[in-house]
């Protein structure tokens, strides 16, 4: 199949799409996408645009095959409003949310930052999303059939520390009968305390309570892995802790990591203080996460590689260092949607 020039054609409008707002730019995304996914002829045209190879490039993993190991991370499509037209992209899997139990507009704007000059951005977005029961509607009518879906879910900001499991809870029961795997966001520097539930005492209590509602929710539902996103500031210690509350508690896999508090090494002088950085500052740090994962858990627990995934060779830097699955989110703000096909392209050339 011959290649349309969908990257470069990206790449040629990018500093317009730069103009605008970062937040205001990625509705506008969104909705083209939520768009161009209702419409037959147009996902069909993407599916042109941005092919993907005829090589197997499927992985086994969460007792699921992924058609490839390439996925988008939570946050692109908060309320599973685009899927149906990202799943177009090329892509083995989509991950949803995060999700809370209710509505919520999250931080006050502005929230979201661009670095060009580190290819990064910065965001205090807090989990902004219209609630469980929107995204619980569009799921139900989700044909994605080879892309797997994944639901990223976490608490409401006026739900305190110590109540969080029932948000949870509540979210592992609506959602556990549609997801391919359920992603336990535990890790996210925007919302106040949340890194709290990282703690031994705290995770083992949350992770304890989720096992046992699945357990019961599995004569209807099925089986759902979960998994347990992590923060890429965690020192040794605290990984280890963490890491052997997973294992204990039967989740299925890691998703390292969530995005950075850290700001070491960064060429942009207008780099916002507060909230999560991503892009390529974050893919080293990421990477040995994901190494010292994949180590502390002797291959006995799936490990998704996020951060700073912007091509085939920071991709296979993940799975290389252990990882089996990969996603990306800033990739696809600097490189366009093309990021999946030229990734797997690299894969294979």
């Amino acid at each position: 199949m011959d290649k349309v020039e969908g990257p470069s054609l990206y790449h040629r409008l990018r500093p317009l799409l730069f103009r605008l707002d970062p937040e205001t730019a990625h509705h506008l995304t969104v909705h083209l996408m939520t768009l161009a996914g209702s419409l037959p002829p147009v996902r069909w045209l993407l599916r042109r645009m941005f092919p993907i190879p005829e090589t197997d490039l499927s992985v086994d993993v969460l007792g699921m095959k992924f058609r490839n190991p390439i996925g988008l991370a939570a946050g692109f499509d908060k309320d599973g409003r685009a899927l149906q037209g990202l799943a177009c992209l090329g892509f083995g899997f989509l991950e949803a949310g995060t999700v809370t139990p209710l509505p919520q507009e999250g931080n006050p704007r502005p929230r979201i930052f661009r670095l060009p000059e580190d290819r990064a951005l910065t965001n205090y977005m807090g989990f902004p999303n219209t609630g469980a029961l929107r995204l619980l509607e569009k799921v139900k009518k989700l044909k994605l059939s080879d892309v797997r879906l994944g639901i990223n879910i976490g608490k409401n900001t006026a739900t305190p520390i110590e109540e969080s499991a029932g948000d949870y809870l509540e979210l592992l029961e609506m959602f556990a009968p549609y997801a391919g795997y359920l992603a336990v966001n535990v890790s996210c520097p925007n919302l106040s305390g949340l890194s709290r539930l990282q703690g031994r005492a705290e995770l083992e209590s949350l992770l304890g309570q989720l096992a046992q509602a699945r357990a019961a929710l599995e004569g209807k539902a099925g089986h759902v892995p979960l998994l347990v996103k992590i923060s890429p500031d965690l020192e040794p210690g605290e990984l280890e802790d963490v890491v052997g509350v997973c294992m204990d508690s039967g989740v299925e896999g890691i998703i390292a990591t969530n995005t950075t508090t850290k700001r070491e090494g960064l060429v942009s002088t207008a780099c916002e203080t507060t909230g999560g950085l991503s892009g390529a500052p974050l893919e080293g740090r990421a990477t040995d996460v994901v190494r010292r994962v994949r180590k502390l858990t002797g291959g006995k627990l799936a490990v998704i590689g996020v951060g700073g995934v912007f091509d085939a060779d920071s991709a296979r830097a993940k799975l290389d260092a252990g990882a089996d699955l990969v996603q990306v989110y800033t990739g696809m703000i600097y490189e366009g949607p093309g990021v999946v096909s030229e990734i797997l392209r690299g894969f294979v050339s």
